[in-house]
């Protein structure tokens, strides 16, 4: 997939921009507060529904206007699809495509997008939910029906906890509670679905990761992925010093069986539901699960150097990449490498540079383009103030 032209408006720090990218590598270099990772960040919304910068919208509408419009021009193969979505202060955003309204779950579709960025080592040193986030965004780009099951399962999650929070307040225990069950249905049902698309992607990632991480380090450490499920046992919410013991007792069958993780969630709902009354909060399912990481055996959280941690959060995004390519009759995903490079050292910038550059389109953002190794300058952008100068560079053979 090769995304040709990219339009913003009132998005950032953007009234207006007009972006042209270039099959390869494309290279935006600015100071920082220019504008530049406001681009990258406008196309991975497209791909995933969500910014890796923000966990709201808002923050995305420039200050005093009510929405803004995020819109590219796409190419898969011989096809072009108009891709659109206006991004609301407040309410539901709207999507185009192709210029007829549409769903913005259907956005992932026609989007395939892989970013890098310096907040990746929060998925590796951050709390769990930094790890669901970005489990769950790439289970979008890969399936983007789940977009919609994840969506339910956070209304229905919020409806079921205002419930416990009401129950808890007016005193109301059992009999009184059967608008509950009714609850614990649909979230059983819809939970039961993303921890088994969850676990599946774990195992299908567990070979691309640990190719990925021989490639950018060097060395083989033997990366692995493993769900510790509260559903199964444990509370990585509660106890992140434990989660990676809780990994092995509470991964049940890797490859989940939905019919065997639904039981679980049923039991484990009745098991804490005197705990939940108490506190008003839902206890158990995929919102308090954790995906714990490990190299050498050991627990990247806590164990692993900084670089290590590097190595493991950026194998993560390029397994995520090479699962894509493979399985995309689109081709390959877009790779944006936002103000990496200025991260790593002089081995790991040529190393990743090498293993990306032959993906069919680069993004890359920069404040120092030096930090930019030579395979990746083809195409250079200069970005200053939220003004935008195309320069188109050759790089030499």
């Amino acid at each position: 997939m090769i995304v040709e032209h990219l339009s913003l408006v009132d998005f950032r720090n953007y009234a207006t921009a007009e972006l042209t990218l270039h099959r390869g590598p494309n290279v935006l270099v600015g100071r920082n507060g220019q504008g530049k990772t406001n681009l990258a960040e406008a196309v991975v919304f497209l791909a995933t529904l969500g910014s890796h910068r923000v966990s709201s919208d808002a923050p995305m509408v420039r200050d005093g206007q009510e929405f803004a419009v995020i819109r590219a021009r796409l190419s898969h193969g011989e096809r072009r699809v108009l891709a659109e979505i206006q991004v609301n202060r407040q309410g539901s955003n709207k999507a185009r495509i192709n210029g007829s309204p549409s769903k913005p779950n259907e956005l992932p579709r026609y989007a395939h997008v892989v970013l890098f960025a310096p907040e990746d080592l929060q998925i590796v040193r951050g709390d769990p939910s930094a790890r669901r986030r970005f489990t769950d965004q790439l289970l979008i780009q890969r399936t983007p029906r789940l977009a919609a099951v994840l969506a339910d399962y956070d209304r229905v999650l919020k409806q079921r906890n205002a419930l416990l929070k009401s129950a808890r307040a007016r005193g109301i225990r059992g009999e009184g509670l059967s608008t509950l069950d009714v609850w614990d249905d649909k979230l059983v049902s819809l939970g039961s679905e993303i921890i088994t698309a969850r676990q599946r992607l774990a195992v299908d990632l567990q070979q691309p990761v640990a190719d990925a991480y021989e490639a950018i380090a060097g060395e083989d450490h033997r990366p692995q992925l493993e769900w510790a499920l509260s559903v199964g046992g444990a509370d990585p919410e509660e106890d992140e010093d434990g989660a990676g013991d809780a990994a092995a007792e509470s991964s049940i069958d890797r490859l989940g069986d939905p019919k065997h993780i639904a039981d679980l969630f049923r039991a484990s709902l009745a098991a804490k539901r005197s705990s939940e009354l108490d506190r008003g909060l839902t206890l158990t399912g995929p919102h308090r699960d954790d995906l714990v990481l490990r190299v050498r055996d050991l627990p990247v959280k806590g164990y692993a150097s900084h670089g290590e941690s590097w190595s493991v959060a950026l194998a993560l995004r390029l397994a995520s990449a090479e699962l894509l390519r493979s399985e995309s009759p689109a081709g390959d995903p877009v790779l944006i490498l936002d103000d990496v490079f200025a991260e790593l050292d002089a081995d790991r910038r040529q190393r990743l540079a090498t293993l990306t550059a032959g993906y069919e389109q680069v993004v890359v953002t920069a404040a120092v383009e030096e930090d930019i190794p030579v395979v990746l300058h083809a195409h250079v952008v200069r970005i200053s103030g939220g003004t935008i100068s195309d320069e188109r560079e050759v790089a030499d053979d």
